[in-house]
């Protein structure tokens, strides 16, 4: 199961890119991910043949099940960085979404 955040194109880029690298102390403090891991992967949009692209940056982290993103999302840790997430995205809010 992957846990998928897609960051909406920033009013202000940045600033977006400054908390957004606040952002991810945080939450690597908040979830306890040791400096030396990459619990998560994120890729950033570029402009392409298709135009500008809908979406800026996508940060995906993976579960080993349905089970364990529940309860990884239920913790008052999860929660602390869900509202970052909401606070960061200064071109709207973000589109969260659950994959297999």
């Amino acid at each position: 199961m992957k846990l998928v955040v897609l960051y909406p194109q920033p009013k202000d880029v940045q600033k977006f890119n400054s908390d957004y690298n606040e952002h991810i102390l945080f939450l690597n403090k908040k979830l306890n991910i040791p400096a030396d891991m990459t619990a998560y992967e994120v890729t950033d949009f570029v402009s392409g043949p298709f135009g500008e692209p809908a979406y800026y940056k996508m940060w995906v982290m993976p579960f080993d099940s349905q089970e364990a993103l529940n309860a990884a999302l239920s913790t008052p840790e999860f929660q602390a960085v869900a509202a970052d997430v909401n606070r960061i995205s200064n071109g709207g809010a973000p589109t969260l979404m659950i994959g297999a």
